[in-house]
């Protein structure tokens, strides 16, 4: 098969229409002239982590609380390995996005008062089932966005050392892009899928995080040289047994405590932090006193409704096994279980390593949401906060004198500027005039490499097997569930070892479809990924959070790696590099 060749040219372009992407792209609307190109694989209308809708706004601050308490429940929740300058620019925001959401048409629950109805101290409760659709229309309503749905973007497009665009194809049509920018976003989501899930088989994508979030933006990052942080802070979900529904809406939302078999609340015995919850729970079952719960049987029957309503807004099988089984919560205690690992810089620390500005250490690459990293605990609103600090960055970016064509020009296409000169330019399928005419010949590298995979002849791996084999090789060597997470230095080399050579065997797949290519490409995401977290996680000679990440030959926490752990891929190999934490404005 022969792909169409398309090139584009943009101002700015943002990969990824989640959370982040859409708010990046309405704030850009709204403050510029500048065109926007937002790609994404799916349809934006319902893609990223808030496709199915979300009950609660978990990051906001409520009254009687500052900012700083916010960084401070982020900072020692991450057992101190967060960057406090980048939690502290996103907290300061929380409120203000908040606002913006309900003035787009969210509707945020409140009390008689007219005041917002928390949940606990730094959550408020929302009907948040049409929450991505209004993020969506907010982006493709502004006159200067474009959207480009079911385009899957593999690389970026490097000169010089700076990013000016991305190569991708068409995930329904067999067309080959190549995107030309002065600045780019990176928004797609963290990686799911790099081990094996709790429910196998027909069910195996029934998992917490998306399984359409493969680790893209990290992938890319990492194979174009980007400086990372933190992958070893893995994240593993506790969970509403089998279903995989969210804990949080009935821990906190009726506050039901966590009990043993026997009914004992075994809470206290651990740490009260996200991963000493779940370290409880694995704990409590391998010394034979689960299965583990949480406590409802004996609600109220309001409250029994309330959570009925609430898991449909985001979890509806939730609700669906309550009525299948002839029993709610208020009848019966619900059991609770961990999830496997993903990398997700929207609750922990993992991602690019970026300066407050949110610009990685790739020239003209910013990062915002999940693949930024160094900010936990950010969830939706911490998303959205990133993506308005970023979008005003890369407006300051392109108005650099050092930058492109004269500062003027950028300058009379942001909202405010008082210079006299306009910028004037034909427009493409884009809006825009390509910064240069490029011949059919020019950088075919990655077209032929897309349709080589359409080329390739069967062979005796498939896609299927190569993906259930690398989840096989993390689960059982670098720290699963069939380990209850945990892991040791002789298993992380040998992890690795056979990761490399799945490696090697992904050029000879054979993709019959468009869609085929787009499984090739997650699967060397997720390998990408994994290799990555790997190193990382040899690295980290400790055991810091408990229940993440549980090192057998090293139990305990270490002072001396009381620092960030960062990694750079040079020449096929993964230096780590060690970062003293600091408390000020870091630069990437």
């Amino acid at each position: 098969m022969t792909l169409e060749r398309k090139v584009l040219s943009t101002d700015i372009l943002i990969i990824g229409g989640g959370t982040a992407g859409c708010y990046a792209a309405y704030i850009l609307g709204q403050r510029s002239d500048y065109h926007v190109l937002i790609v994404e694989k799916a349809n934006i209308r319902r893609s990223g982590c808030l496709a199915a809708g979300v009950n609660a706004l978990n990051a906001y601050i409520t009254d009687g609380h500052t900012p700083q308490d916010y960084v401070d429940y982020a900072k020692r929740d991450a057992q101190g390995i967060a960057r406090e300058d980048l939690l502290l620019s996103m907290s300061g925001r929380l409120n203000e996005v908040t606002a913006e959401l309900e003035r787009l048409g969210l509707v945020i629950l409140k009390n008689e008062d007219g005041s917002y109805a928390a949940r606990g101290w730094r959550n408020i409760k929302i009907n948040g089932e049409n929450i991505k659709p209004l993020l969506a229309e907010a982006a493709s309503s502004q006159p200067n966005v474009t959207v480009l749905n079911h385009v899957n973007i593999t690389d970026y497009l490097l000169e010089n050392g700076t990013v000016r665009g991305a190569y991708g194809f068409g995930v329904n049509a067999p067309v080959f892009y190549e995107i030309h920018a002065k600045a780019v976003l990176i928004a797609t989501g963290g990686a799911s899928g790099l081990y094996r899930p709790n429910n196998p088989g027909f069910s195996r994508h029934k998992l917490w995080y998306p399984p359409f979030n493969t680790g893209a933006g990290y992938a890319m990052g990492i194979l174009a040289g980007a400086e990372m942080t933190t992958f070893e802070m893995r994240f593993i979900a506790l969970r509403c047994k089998d279903t995989i529904a969210p804990v949080g809406t009935i821990a906190q939302g009726i506050s039901a405590s966590q009990v043993n078999a026997m009914g004992e609340e075994y809470e206290d015995r651990y740490d009260r932090t996200t991963s000493g919850r779940l370290y409880g729970t694995v704990m409590e079952n391998r010394e034979g006193r689960g299965p583990c719960y949480l406590k409802t049987a004996g609600i109220s029957q309001e409250q029994e409704t309330d959570l009925y309503k609430a898991y449909l807004n985001m979890a509806p099988s939730q609700t669906l096994k309550w009525l299948e089984d002839e029993c709610g919560p208020a009848g019966k205690d619900v059991e609770i279980e961990g999830t496997e690992p993903y990398i997700v810089g929207g609750h922990t620390a993992s991602g690019y390593w970026v300066d407050e500005n949110r610009q990685t250490t790739l020239r003209g690459l910013f990062a915002a949401g999940d693949v930024a990293g160094g900010c936990p605990q950010k969830y939706v609103t911490g998303a959205l906060a990133e993506a308005e600090i970023a979008a005003e960055a890369m407006l300051r970016y392109l108005s650099d004198e050092t930058f492109g064509n004269c500062a003027e020009a950028a300058h009379a296409k942001i909202r405010g500027f008082s210079g006299e000169r306009q910028y004037e330019c034909n427009r493409d399928d884009t809006g825009r005039k390509p910064d240069a005419v490029r011949s059919e010949e020019d950088d075919p590298g990655k077209k032929l490499e897309y349709e080589a995979y359409l080329s390739n002849p069967p062979t005796v791996l498939d896609i299927d097997q190569a993906e259930d084999a690398m989840q096989k090789i993390m689960d059982q060597y670098a720290g699963g569930i069939r380990t209850d997470y945990r892991y040791n230095e002789s298993g992380l080399r040998e992890a690795d070892r056979r990761i490399r050579l799945l490696q090697e065997e992904i050029p000879s797949l054979r993709a019959e479809t468009m869609y085929d290519l787009l499984r090739i490409y997650e699967l060397r995401e997720r390998l990408v990924v994994c290799r990555t977290l790997l190193a990382h996680m040899a690295a980290r000679k400790e055991t810091r959070w408990h229940g993440f990440a549980e090192n057998t030959d090293f139990p305990k926490a270490d002072p001396q790696f009381e620092k960030y752990i960062n990694s750079r891929y040079r020449n096929g190999q993964i230096e780590i590099i060690y970062r003293d934490i600091r408390t000020g404005k870091v630069t990437a």
